[in-house]
Formats: C-alpha cells, structure tokens, sequence
C-alpha cells in the first residue's frame, strides 16, 4: 500500500493543509497501485448548478498545482461546460479568466452588444418599444423558446475550442470526455461521448426556459441537471480506477427563507435534482473523494457569484488534500502529461490547413448565398476564431435569426466548414409593444401606446414589411416596406405611407398666441444605403396633405389645407453602446427637405436638421454632450397669421428640452439647443436600485426658437437645467425629475420612454 507522501507530511507540518488537526487513522484507505506498475486512473465529476458551477475551475486550480492527472471528466450543465474546455485542452486558469471576463458576462445578455446589431435593428430601439417580440406565427402569438436563445454563449464556446473542433470522438480529446443532457420529449438522461463539442456543452447547459433547447441529430436536448446532475455513474463506466466528484448542486433552503412563490419553485426544483444526486453519492467507494464547495444558498442565475465561487472551489479541494496528494505523480511525468494535452490545441494553432470549400446545411438552404456571401473570404486562410466570431455577430445581428452557427469538417487537405443558419421558431412575424408616458404634476400629461408588427424574412434577401399603430397624445399609423437589393443588403428601396395627428403651438415672440390641431397624411419612396452597421444615407420624394384647425387661441386664427410636395435626404450614423442611457459612441443625424414648385408645392422652401450626441464615460461616470439645430429658409410663412406651414415649425419644452418648460410649449421655424450632462450608476456594487441599473444626474441647457434668423443671438437663449434619477426597465427608461430655468421656469417630471 503507497504510504503518504513527503509532501503530504510537509503540508502537515507547515499547517497549511485543513486536515492538519485530523487524526491519522480517520484518513481514508488508499486503492493498491496497478500490479503492472503504472498509476491509477482517475476520473473527475463536475456536477451541474448554474453560476454555482464556477467552484469546479477553484478544485480543477488546485489539482495542477499539486500534479494530479485527471484521465476521464463526466460533467453536467455547467459542469459540462467547464469540464469541456478543460478535456479540449484549456488550463485552469485560462479558464478562470474566461468566467471572469468580460465576454463571458456579455454572453449572457441578448441580443447583444448595441455594435453587433444591424442597423435596421438599431433604428428599431430609437423608438419607445419594449425589447421584448412577440412572434406570430399561423395566426397563434409564440413566445421564444428561451430567454437567451444561446448564440452568444455558443459563439464564445465555439472560440474556445476553435483548436479542437475536428475532434468527433470525445475519447480523443486530451482528456476523454462525457456530457449529459436531458431529452425534452422523452424525459431520459441523455450521455454524450461523440459529436460536435460546442454543440454538447451547449445543450447540456440549456436550463429550460432560459436557453433555447438544442437539437442533436433527432432529439431536443436540455439541461443535463434535470436527469443527472451529478454523474458518478457515467464516469465510472469510463473505466477509471477512483472518482474525484465535485458536487456545487443547489442547496436546499431554510423554512424561514421559503417566502415568496419563486423561492419555493426554486426549492421545488432543488428537491427534485438533489434526490438524484444522492443515490450517485450513494455510489460511492471509500476509496473516491467527494467535494462539496461551500457555496451558501448562492444562486445558480447570479453570474456576480463567479469571483467568490472559484476560491470556494480551491478551499474544498484544499480541505481534501491530504487525500488528494497521494494522486500525485512526479515532476517530471506531471511535465509529460501536460505536453500530451496540450499537443493538439499547439499543433491546431501553428496548422496552417486552409479552408476549402463552404458546405451549407440540408436546413439552411434558403440562406445559402447570404451564408456563402458572408464566410467567403475563409476560403484558402487557416480558420481564425475572431474573423469566425465577427461572421457569426454580422449575420446574428439583422435579428432574424434564432441561431447562426460553423463546423469543421477534416478533410485530407485541410477543413470544409458547414454553415447553418435557423430562423426564429417563435416568428418569422413578431409584434412589439411601446408605452410613452410624461406628467408634469401640474395638469399637463401625455401618453403614448405603440405597436409594432414586423413580417420579417419575406426572402431570402430579408425584406420586411413594417405596421406601427400608436394611440394616445399623437396618434399615428405608418408602414414601410424594405426591399434589399442583395443579399449583402448594402443598397435598399423602401416605400412608405403615414397618417398622424399632433399639437403645435404658435407663438408671437415669446407669448404663445394658439395651439393647432395638425393632420397629415404622407408617402414617399426611397432610396438608401447602408455602411455596415453605423450608418445609413437614403433619400427619395415625399408627399404630404392634410390640414391644421384652431384647437386654442383667437378664432380668427383659422386653420389651413396644404399639399406638400418635397425631396428628402437624411444622413444617419449611430455607434451608441446604449439608446436608453448611453456610457459610449455618438450618434449624428443630418436630414433635409426641400418644397419644390416643380413637383406641385406653393412654393420652394428647405427645412433642414442636425442632432449630435457624444458619450463617454469613465468608471461609474458619464458625460454627455448633446446638441440639436433646425431651420426653416426660403419660406413666406407668416407667424402673425398663417397656418399653413405649420407642419413645418420646430418645437422646445420638456425633459431635456428646455427642461423648465412644458412640453412643446414653444415653436418657431428656426431653433438650437445644447445640453450638457452628467450622470453617475448608484446603487449596492453599481448594480442599481431593485436589481434595476440606476442612475442620478443633471442637466444643463441652453437654447430657443425664432421666427427669424436674423433674431438668433446668444442673448436670447433661454438657460435650463434639471436634476433627476433613471431607471432602465424592462418597459424603457424611467426619470422622476425637475427642471428650472430663468425667470422662475420650473417643472416636475415623471417620464417614461426614450429621451435621447
């Protein structure tokens, strides 16, 4: 029998090992070495447990620094993941920096980072919608699947094993492999051993109703926890001599804590995986080590416990070593071992195998030339996991994709590469929700609800036919419809029809002399182009008719009919991290419009517009500098009397608008403002009031309208300012604020919907 080694006995001595006060004789007995001389075979459990799962890279830490081997993982959910990527080859602590990245807390969060959407997506969240679709589909509303579909968690896995991506048989990883999942339609555990590795972390990973199932050849796979969350028996069929199980599973609560209807789901849940768990601890011998990382009532869904858990894993694993050191092997066979598992990620790397051909997936044949389009210049270059990466971001971000994906295929002179590219399950038609809402506390109040219903993925170019109805202060029904030209979707054709109804003051100097009712019925057509992701320059013919009618003020203010008829351009760029309370990027907007006679107007006037924001931040802090311009030139309009050309007066007042005035409550055809602002996140660890990202801040603001140009001076610009908190909800941006400005301008404000 082996005796307890030198080091083992130096740790005793040294105090450094927890067992230091343990009586040799309750030390477990050790298995007798091979009769041919080699080592024992060992293989490694990682049990499933969301976020909790973290643990498992502390204990895996711990095992390098002592020199144990680890010849066979069996993992489930989480412990899949991790156990993944170190069977592929990834040390400890690569993996460490991984759960402490950026990137991985970024792939927990959909759609995504701001820059990955398309910008047809981007205009979308310029308005008041909730980023929450609802599909429709055959007449019947479908939600998603999930609540992340898991492309972004899968982009990241599929980096992380880039090197290993050609290996189907998971016994021929650097160290063999299972994962367990759980099959949604027949309830069974499911064990993988074969297959596309990112694929099978993927599913063993998928918690119901917050991933997306996955599908592998015929059956929708779950999370592995539901089954089997602690796989003692999968790995012992591997054929290892003692287990090492890792077991981070959800703790049961106290009576005290079971207070509210989630946590007694929770517990529901924990019974059920727990049950399970222990019939495999059951199984144990006395010669396997079990750990069980003091993790608390840590919950699963909280990713922030990842920078405690892994300690966590290190102190069980340290708890244990007086165990664990008689697994050791020597220096110098420890080196070997490392260099046999590192030796297929080296050789992946310095592989200079190209790409030869794009094979396209039987289920993704609709997709094809955008799929050969995108990936085509891979073609002949060894694969590069970030160019890969940026392929899968381009085409995930347009939003009408549920999952976007690439395999390796070996071939003898290098790689194919399969491309698949899945719709959403929950449309291809979706509808999405809007509420506006501002109250000043002094009578004035507005509200808006919107609604949106997209026929998304008309072709295989991705043209879409848009419906927006909004009810309320300023009813409106518009529809366009997007006609790319290709299928890179540079260039685009876009006809468009609106009907809206809203309130415009008219003012004489400062004094507002009436308030119109202003109906307008307009359609046009253009012609665009989009630059990548930030910009957009599109122009075209408009039309528009209506009428205004007196709705306060003088009865001799009578309204009038018009008939406009112009051309239009607008030049858009947008590179905001954020629409609701941006921390980086800018965003400029540059529109003209010009009446002419030709076409059939009156008269040949020009309207043009300029807004332009920047953001920057730095830790918790934000400044914003925003500024806004419009003008009226080639015009008769007449202040005094005249209601024709109202439509085309700019107005001030509101939030972040002249903030101590009332919404709108000046117009003319000319107008600036600048705003300066300041914001800092508050809140326990800068996380926000009630889980909410939370904010307080000022304002200040300089700006007025003219009638003139000629009136424009510095001297006649109102100064305001506010103060104010925000919240950024699920339904959009919240503010509770008040604004003030000279001459005793104040207002208080409840504000609900997008502000820049």
């Amino acid at each position: 029998m082996r005796l307890i080694s030198v080091v083992t006995l130096s740790l005793l001595i040294s105090g450094q090992c927890s067992a230091l006060a343990a009586p040799l004789g309750e030390i477990m007995p050790l298995m007798e070495a091979p009769r041919d001389g080699g080592r024992l075979k060992i293989g490694l459990v990682l049990s499933g447990g969301g976020a909790r799962g973290a643990a498992h890279v502390g204990v895996l830490k711990i095992l390098e620094q002592h020199h144990i081997p680890i010849d066979a993982i069996a993992g489930t959910s989480m412990g899949a993941v991790v156990g993944g990527l170190y069977a592929s080859g990834m040390a400890a602590n690569e993996i460490e920096r991984v759960l402490n990245s950026a990137e991985w807390r970024a792939a927990f969060k959909e759609p995504g980072p701001r820059d990955s959407l398309s910008f047809r997506r981007k205009t979308e969240d310029q308005k008041f919608l909730v980023d929450l679709p609802l599909g429709l589909n055959s007449g019947n509303f479908r939600l998603p699947k999930g609540i992340f579909s898991g492309q972004r968690i899968a982009q990241l896995l599929r980096q992380l094993t880039l090197p290993v991506a050609q290996v189907l048989d998971f016994d021929a990883l650097p160290t063999r492999f299972r994962a367990v999942a759980t099959d949604l339609e027949t309830g069974e555990a499911v064990v993988l051993g074969s297959g596309d590795l990112t694929t099978v972390m993927r599913a063993s990973f998928s918690a119901p109703g917050v991933f997306a199932p996955v599908q592998i050849e015929n059956r929708v796979l779950v999370d592995g926890g539901l089954t089997n969350n602690l796989p003692v028996d999968v790995a012992r069929a591997m054929g290892v001599d003692l287990l090492i199980v890792v077991d981070v599973g959800f703790p049961l609560r106290t009576r005290t804590s079971l207070d509210s209807v989630t946590s007694i789901s929770n517990q529901m849940l924990a019974i059920l995986v727990r049950r399970g768990s222990d019939e495999q601890r059951n199984s144990l011998s006395e010669h396997d080590i079990l750990l069980s990382p003091a993790l608390g009532e840590a919950s699963s869904f909280d990713f922030k416990v990842i920078g405690r858990a892994i300690p966590l894993g290190e102190r069980a694993a340290l708890d244990s070593l007086v165990r664990l050191i008689n697994l050791s092997i020597r220096p110098d066979d420890y080196i070997k071992y490392l260099a046999q598992r590192t030796e297929l990620r080296a050789g992946a790397d310095s592989s200079n195998r190209p790409v030869n051909e794009l094979i396209i997936a039987q289920d993704s044949k609709r997709y094809e030339r955008l799929l050969r389009l995108e990936f085509n210049n891979v073609l002949g270059k060894s694969p590069n996991a970030q160019e890969l990466d940026q392929h899968l971001t381009n085409l995930y971000g347009s939003g009408n994709f549920e999952s976007v994906d690439y395999k390796f295929i070996e071939v003898s002179s290098g790689y194919d590469l399969q491309l698949s590219a899945r719709r959403n399950s929950w449309g291809p038609n979706y509808l999405r929700f809007g509420l506006n809402l501002e109250d000043d506390f002094n009578g004035q109040s507005q509200y808006n609800a919107a609604a949106r219903f997209v026929l998304a993925d008309i072709n295989s170019l991705g043209a879409e036919w848009v419906w927006d109805l909004q009810i309320g202060s300023k009813p409106k029904i518009y529809s366009e419809i997007y006609f790319p030209f290709s299928e890179s979707n540079k260039f685009f054709l876009l006809p468009q029809a609106s009907f809206e109804m809203r309130n415009v003051p008219l003012l004489l100097g400062q004094r507002t002399i009436a308030e119109y009712r202003l109906s307008a019925t307009e359609y046009g057509l253009d012609l665009g182009r989009e630059f990548s992701n930030w910009g957009e320059l599109r122009g075209g013919l408009h039309r528009a008719v209506g009428h205004t009618r007196l709705r306060l003020g003088d009865p001799v203010l009578q309204g009038a009919e018009f008939d406009v008829r112009e051309y239009f351009a607008r030049f858009s760029y947008d590179h905001l991290d954020n629409r609701n309370f941006p921390r980086h990027g800018q965003s400029l907007v540059m529109e003209w419009r010009g009446q002419r006679r030709a076409l059939g107007s009156n008269e040949d006037t020009n309207v043009a517009n300029f807004d332009w924001l920047l953001a920057r931040s730095w830790g918790r802090d934000t400044a914003i500098f925003w500024s806004s311009f419009g003008t009226n030139f080639g015009s008769q309009y007449d202040s005094d009397s005249d209601a024709s050309n109202v439509r085309a007066l700019f107005s001030l007042g509101g939030f972040m608008n002249l903030s101590g005035l009332a919404r709108d409550s000046i117009s003319g055809q000319q107008y600036a403002i600048a705003r300066a602002l300041y914001y800092r996140q508050i809140g326990r660890g800068g996380e926000g009031f009630l889980e909410l990202p939370t904010y307080a801040g000022a304002s200040f603001e300089i700006g007025n309208v003219w009638d003139q140009r000629r009136n424009i001076s510095f001297n006649s610009v109102r100064k305001q300012g506010s103060v104010f908190f925000g919240f950024d909800t699920l339904l959009g941006p919240v503010y509770l604020g008040s604004g003030f400005g000279e001459g005793g301008d104040a207002a208080f404000y409840l504000f609900l919907g997008r502000t820049f």
